[in-house]
């Protein structure tokens, strides 16, 4: 948690002033939310940034990880020392990252001035609450009253081939999988078997858990003891990439696996200082209630699943995140990455940590086809400049079928490249539990899984490949990988270029801000072919606009509401799915 609460005004000090460079160091959306008298949360990046190299040597995960870990905490040590003295002694909240060599800090526009002034101090970067276009869930139910019965192995899992990967004796054994995301129902009955916290009898969530979210949190509360999915999307995304329930409930990629779990969202808000949290946790896990000073290594996971992103477009910087994504890397951790549900353009893969090249990066296929997903977004990444082709490869990421936080037996559907992503991880402990040679080699596995894909052309970003700025590598075939065959043919594949939307598949995203102090939502939506379109909200026409893609509707509210959206062909009701945005207080 932020410490040290109290404000001050500050003199200018700390080293030579430098005011020439001093704006050029702050971030534009540091110098907006400081403007006349406010005061913001914000990340001071040090110059003096740890060189984690040697760490590529090292031959197995847990002397990558010591060394990383090592190297990292004695270079924030050797550096914050005169900041995190200055801040307390004006009294001003911050926090201390190591995986990062920087500190969060609240204040005001002198503050941030006078900190970017420093020598030591590279940058000063904005801490903005994200909120996640997160896939709404669709109906819900127990198992037991799921409309028709459920397959005892869901589709996507069948068509990665994974269930011939268990035939040969591998289910991801010896493997942690860990999730970042919106927390995990940890008694779940596809889950709790394998969580790593749950040994048959009692639970320890010391090293297992750990809860970024310190206000707020929703149905968890805040710096819950004990791991809480506030949403739903946690919970699905471990179950599709370890979840089993030992009987008709066979929702995972890599069931023998284990995993552990961090919350990095407030309901699907995150910053970068919840993402950071995360990551440094799972370099290094601690106690509940416990300090990073506490960090283990040994206790790392091997592979992380994160559907979730930092936009640029909301004030997150384009590098904020990059050294912690590349220090899992260098500690033998592999980070899977959405890709992100901006498509159908190209250059879509825009939100940090999507386009890193540390990033093993998902896209979505329609499950039980090799078409992508008109929502899954597209490379070149541009963002960054570099031009680098994403995703790296595709997964199912429609109707997918997995465990849902409202009960211990409740099931659930969702869209995404946050669905997709999962199926990767899983994968991942597949492969590593089947070939122990290839563990926490993160180039290496990366290549065999890329290699063993079904390649799936397309010119439409690019070309044609493989790779290409569409599919990667192409569709994930993990039993091809596992046994170094040629790729797994599926009689029901497909390739083709992104299908053309047709009335009824029209998708809607939606985000909400204050404008004015007023709740605004602004939706986006593509897919609809009429002219114009009929809004609803709470289920009544609110406006009819044209049909251009983006409409904000000013709810005249303030304080805490929710709102259910839909969008329409103007006159019909060939509507889009259903949006849920929140407001706080």
């Amino acid at each position: 948690m932020l410490g040290a609460l109290g404000t001050s005004r500050a003199s200018s000090q700390g080293g030579p002033p430098g005011q020439a460079t001093i704006p050029t160091k702050i971030a534009p959306w540091v110098l907006e939310h400081t403007a006349t008298g406010q005061q913001a949360e914000f990340l001071v990046v040090l110059a003096d940034q740890a060189d984690l190299s040697g760490a590529a040597a090292l031959p197995i995960k847990s002397e990558k990880g010591r060394y990383v870990h090592d190297a990292l905490w004695n270079e924030s040590q050797a550096t914050q020392g005169p900041i995190l003295q200055l801040l307390r002694e004006r009294g001003l909240e911050h926090q201390s990252f190591y995986i990062v060599n920087a500190i969060l800090v609240k204040g005001g526009r002198e503050i941030a001035e006078m900190l970017a002034a420093r020598p030591d101090v590279a940058r000063v970067e904005g801490n903005p609450q994200i909120r996640n276009l997160l896939p709404q869930p669709g109906p819900a139910a127990d198992a037991a009253s799921q409309p028709g019965a459920p397959e005892t192995i869901e589709p996507g899992i069948n068509y990665t081939h994974a269930p011939s990967v268990w035939a040969l004796g591998f289910t991801g054994q010896n493997i942690v999988v860990a999730s970042a995301d919106t927390g995990v129902r940890w008694t779940h009955n596809a889950l709790k078997p394998h969580y790593r916290g749950w040994d048959g009898v009692t639970g320890n969530h010391d090293f297992n858990w750990h809860d970024s979210i310190h206000s707020g949190g929703g149905v968890c509360g805040p710096n819950s003891p004990q791991p809480c999915d506030d949403f739903f999307h946690g919970s699905h995304t471990t179950g599709t990439a370890i979840g089993a329930d030992g009987g008709a409930n066979q929702i995972g990629m890599a069931p023998g696996a284990k995993w552990i779990g961090c919350r990095n969202m407030d309901q699907g808000v995150g910053t970068p200082a919840r993402y950071i949290e995360c990551m440094e946790f799972f370099l290094a896990p601690y106690p509940v209630g416990g300090n990073p000073n506490q960090g283990d290594p040994t206790k790392a996971p091997d592979i992380t699943i994160n559907s979730w992103g930092c936009p640029t477009s909301e004030g997150c910087s384009v590098n904020t995140l990059q050294s912690a994504v590349e220090a899992q890397a260098a500690a033998g951790i592999m980070m899977v990455v959405a890709a992100g549900n901006s498509g159908s353009s190209c250059s879509t893969v825009t939100d940090p940590p999507s386009f890193y090249a540390a990033s093993y990066t998902v896209g979505a296929l329609n499950t039980g086809t090799d078409t992508i997903a008109f929502f899954s977004s597209r490379g070149p990444a541009t963002v960054d400049g570099s031009g680098r082709i994403k995703p790296d490869i595709t997964a199912p990421g429609t109707s997918t079928r997995s465990a849902s936080n409202s009960s211990d037996n409740a099931y659930t559907f969702a869209d995404g490249t946050s669905m997709a992503t999962p199926h990767i991880a899983g994968a991942m402990a597949l492969l590593w539990s089947a070939i122990p040679s290839l563990q926490n080699q993160i180039d290496a596995s990366k290549t065999a899984l890329n290699n063993a894909a079904v390649h799936v052309t397309s010119t439409q970003c690019g070309a044609a490949g493989p790779p290409n700025n569409v599919f990667g590598w192409g569709r994930v075939d993990i039993l091809a990988a596992v046994s170094g065959g040629t790729p797994t043919p599926t009689p029901t594949a497909t390739p083709t270029a992104t299908p053309t939307a047709t009335p009824g598949s029209i998708l809607l995203r939606g985000q909400g801000k204050k404008l004015g102090g007023i709740n605004t939502s602004r939706l986006k939506w593509r897919g609809a072919t009429s002219a114009n379109v009929d809004v609803y909200r709470n289920g009544n026409v609110i406006v009819t606009t044209p049909n251009d893609g983006l409409y904000d509707d000013s709810t005249g509210t303030t304080g805490q509401q929710s709102f259910l959206y839909k969008v329409c062909e103007a006159g019909t009701q060939t509507c889009s799915n259903s949006v849920t945005v929140n407001f706080g207080p």
